[in-house]
């Protein structure tokens, strides 16, 4: 309770850090802040040349199925690229002066986090436009985001605390992501998957989390929350662990970077 208290007496600061990441993001570009909204655009031009006209996935309105799977993965994988290295990239401010550092890795994944809700503007619009449109499960949207801030929160707290001492850890979580994303169904459904195999697919976090997305965005039908509630458990585990890791690790963080 005493370090949530201090969390919150250092908000502002962790709103200033979150601001100057975005602002700092696409700093000296001619569009600037604008490519938040572009980029997804962008995605979502070159799924539909791809994937709808040229491979041909035999699923209606396939680069919409993707978009919806893919910007939340987009915000895992960049924050755990990210994440794991924001101790590191402030490591001027971690010698120079206390705050609790607990906040550099809530500040990565918060930032990563506003450019996936900017990106959902995009979402919303493309299925408006590609027919498809929003039911009134959209609501449930925000629950599903919070699961999966929590989640990667989770993952960033331990990543970034071992990345200090494990420096090579940086570049084995690229490798990770690519195969966690292959792993994921994203690029196809869980439908796909054979009913054997099903029970493993769920093991994964992601699985459940991006089936929920579209359930309620592409599917416009009831998520099925009972997939979900193992993901919620093991999330809140997570960040649990994560933190008093972190909270541990980070006693040496000064002499170590």
């Amino acid at each position: 309770m005493e370090s949530l208290k201090e969390l919150w007496n250092y908000r502002q600061m962790i709103r200033s850090l979150v601001k100057k990441e975005l602002r700092t993001r696409y700093k000296g570009s001619v569009l600037g802040f604008l490519w938040t909204f572009v980029n997804p655009l962008l995605q979502l031009l070159v799924y539909s040349v791809i994937f709808a006209l040229i491979m041909r996935i035999p699923i209606e309105n396939y680069a919409m199925y993707l978009f919806v799977g893919l910007v939340p993965w987009l915000f895992c994988s960049t924050s755990i690229t990210s994440g794991s290295v924001s101790v590191i990239a402030s490591a001027g401010l971690v010698q120079k002066i206390y705050f609790p550092r607990l906040i550099l890795p809530i500040v990565s994944v918060s930032s990563n986090f506003m450019n996936m809700l900017f990106s959902f503007i995009i979402v919303v619009i493309a299925l408006f436009a590609t027919g498809v449109g929003v039911s009134w499960y959209i609501c449930f949207l925000p629950l599903i985001m919070v699961i999966e801030f929590i989640f990667v929160l989770g993952l960033v707290f331990i990543f970034s605390a071992l990345t200090v001492y494990l420096r090579d850890l940086e570049h084995l979580l690229g490798i990770f992501t690519m195969a966690w994303f292959y792993l994921t169904p994203i690029l196809y459904s869980i439908d796909m998957i054979p009913d054997r195999f099903k029970a493993i697919a769920y093991a994964n976090p992601m699985t459940s989390i991006i089936v929920f997305y579209r359930n309620i965005l592409f599917d416009k039908v009831m998520p099925q929350f009972s997939t979900l509630i193992t993901t919620v458990i093991f999330s809140v585990a997570l960040v649990i662990i994560g933190y008093l890791l972190f909270q541990k690790l980070q006693r040496r963080f000064a002499e170590e970077l």
